[in-house]
């Protein structure tokens, strides 16, 4: 409740406008709904400890609050940045003594990966005997920073990001709330939104940042960029996002959609991601992913990267970018990854089998008195260059691991292999 003196328009508008109901939650109608996990615990009144994983701004601190009040469990907030193990010894004995007067507690834990795990392994006791409700909030994804105990008694609710209708109610909830309409061209409301990239708070801070400008006509995208800061991309090279949009980038090349690999190229040089690791990535999709569909597609990839570490940023960048529009575009075959595995694991199942001693040398005369080198022949010397002698060990089968696709310059690879395994045939059996 406010203070009796506070004046309620020196709040924030983004505090001003939080929701008061779960109805009232934008953009979390999956979760929160009538027919979503949250809204049906809430409607049973049995609330179980939950794991609120979702980007900055799109409600996690908002549902937690209002699941406390719907549920009439005591809320108890604290942030894993500025607490340690004796502040959540002092909130765990307060639940314990409102628990014996009959009031349960929803233990809210915002950036709730930031805890060690000797930390989160402290609310275990807690939430099995059920002294609390754990929820807690965090950006990053819960099966890499959460102790698997911790989310064996959780359930996980992915919060969606903010998509340009929800960001538009909070918007025009702004405009109401405040009592006009904010200055801007349509081009300059969209800008607005997109600039907010999917954070409402974010959204809203920014709209009153232009509600207190002075009076003025209505402003194009130009004259927004001059009087708005604009936000840097949510983008974290030590996490998830790291890892995601090189997927990203990675499978659309695969797929042979060079403008999506664009986009996520760009996606990562703007978020200030080492291009350098962006160029070594290019290089194994190469490797792995073209392989001797394109035996260019290498070299395209390794002078990029030379490039780039010769030109440096922003030009060395178009390299980049070319080296993917180049492989995104380039036939795609992963004949020679899959051939390199399967022969890895069939020289671990079949152990130290000894060559064919036809192709071993034989440096001393014992070794050709035990037939090291005998009947040998050397395939220069030969019909078509091609002898047809076995090389695998001896009483091994012979295996094809390496199947080229019918791509590129792999057609023609496919055709000499043909070629040799019918010589082959032909002069085993003469």
């Amino acid at each position: 409740m406010a203070g009796l003196f506070e004046n309620e328009a020196t709040r924030p508008l983004a505090d001003r406008l939080r929701p008061q109901t779960l109805d009232e939650v934008v953009g979390q109608d999956h979760l929160v709904g009538e027919n979503g996990p949250i809204g049906r615990m809430v409607r049973a009144q049995r609330l179980a400890s939950m794991i609120l994983w979702g980007t900055p701004g799109c409600g996690k601190t908002t549902i937690a609050r209002l699941l406390a009040d719907v549920t009439d469990l005591h809320f108890e907030p604290i942030s894993a940045i500025f607490s340690g193990v004796a502040d959540l010894r002092k909130i765990f004995e307060r639940a314990r003594e409102r628990r014996a007067m009959g009031q349960g507690t929803l233990l809210f834990i915002d950036e709730v990966h930031r805890f060690n795990r000797a930390q989160q392994d402290s609310f275990l006791p807690h939430m099995e005997d059920g002294t609390i409700v754990l929820v807690g909030a965090t950006t990053e994804n819960p099966s890499f920073e959460l102790n698997p105990a911790v989310l064996s008694r959780s359930q996980v609710m992915v919060l969606k990001r903010l998509d340009e209708e929800g960001m538009l109610d909070l918007l025009v909830r702004a405009e109401q709330e405040m009592g006009f309409t904010l200055p801007l061209t349509e081009e300059a409301r969209q800008s607005v939104i997109a600039m907010a990239d999917g954070d409402g708070r974010y959204l809203l801070n920014m709209a009153e940042e232009l509600f207190n400008l002075p009076p003025g006509d209505e402003m194009d995208s130009s004259e927004l960029a001059e009087a708005i800061q604009k936000r840097a991309p949510i983008y974290d090279k030590g996490q998830e996002g790291h890892y995601n949009l090189i997927s990203a980038l990675h499978k659309s090349l695969r797929g042979s959609d060079c403008d999506a690999a664009l986009y996520w190229l760009a996606r990562m040089l703007a978020g200030g991601e080492d291009p350098n690791f962006i160029a070594r990535r290019l290089l194994r999709f190469a490797v792995e992913d073209i392989g001797l569909a394109d035996p260019n597609a290498m070299s395209q990839a390794l002078h990029a990267w030379q490039s780039y570490e010769r030109l440096g940023s922003p030009e060395g960048e178009l390299a980049l970018a070319q080296a993917v529009i180049y492989l995104g575009t380039a036939p795609k075959s992963n004949a020679a990854y899959k051939a390199y595995k399967t022969s890895v694991q069939t020289a671990k199942e079949t152990g130290s089998l000894s060559p064919p001693k036809h192709i071993l040398n034989a440096p001393t005369k014992m070794m050709k008195d035990l037939g090291y080198g005998k009947n040998y022949a050397y395939d220069h010397n030969t019909k078509d260059g091609f002898s047809g002698q076995n090389y695998f060990p001896d009483n091994m089968p012979r295996h094809n691991f390496y199947q080229p696709v019918e791509r590129g310059f792999e057609r023609e690879v496919k055709k000499r292999l043909h070629y040799w395994d019918k010589l082959r045939q032909e002069r085993q059996e003469t």
